[in-house]
Parts: structure tokens; C-alpha cells; sequence
């Protein structure tokens, strides 16, 4: 049995573009405003907050220019709790390979 996601992409982006609406709305900022705050296009801001679809450098410098960098951070993969380098060092230091010497020809 096929799990079904919490939201499809479409709505991921729908909600991610209502939320930036509503935040620059908050702050008091025109779309244009905006849009020249992040570096990106009044169609790219547009597009994003319609939910259209949008590049993640759009996303990213909109971000930042809603000083809301922690939704980037949420995106960042978890730390290892192990490295998988440290775990191999340590098996070799353990377990040490025999050296097998060729028979001799005397």
C-alpha cells in the first residue's frame, strides 16, 4: 500500500506563495518592492506567490530579503551521527590485513 504525500508540489508551492504574500504584506511592501529588495523579477515574485512554480534562486534571494533565511536552513540535511570515514579507520585499526609473503624460490 502506497503511501499518499501530506501535499502534492503544487500544493507546496501554492502554500509557500501565500505565505510569502502574506509576510510581505505584513512588512508593508509592494510587490515591486519586493522584488527589487531580492534581486529577482516582478513576473519571478508574481509567479511565486501565485504558487506557478519558481527557480530556488528565486526562492532563496526572497528569502533573504524577508530576513526569513530559517525556512532555507529547514532545507539542510541532517548532520551524520557517524562518519562513515571514522567508521572504516577504525575496522582497519581493529581488524589489521595479513601480509602474505610470496614462497620463496631458493
Amino acid at each position: 500500500m502506497e503511501k499518499k504525500p501530506l501535499q502534492t508540489s503544487d500544493e507546496w508551492e501554492a502554500t509557500l506563495g501565500a505565505d510569502i504574500r502574506r509576510l510581505r504584506v505584513a512588512r508593508r511592501y509592494t510587490q515591486n518592492e519586493l522584488a527589487e529588495r531580492a534581486n529577482v523579477s516582478l513576473s519571478a515574485l508574481k509567479n511565486l506567490e501565485a504558487g506557478r512554480g519558481s527557480s530556488l534562486a528565486t526562492v532563496v534571494r526572497v528569502a533573504r530579503a524577508l530576513e526569513r533565511t530559517e525556512w532555507l536552513s529547514s532545507f539542510a540535511p541532517v548532520e551524520p551521527r557517524f562518519s562513515p570515514m571514522e567508521l572504516l579507520r577504525q575496522s582497519a585499526a581493529e581488524h589489521p590485513r595479513r601480509v602474505r609473503h610470496g614462497a620463496s624460490t631458493s
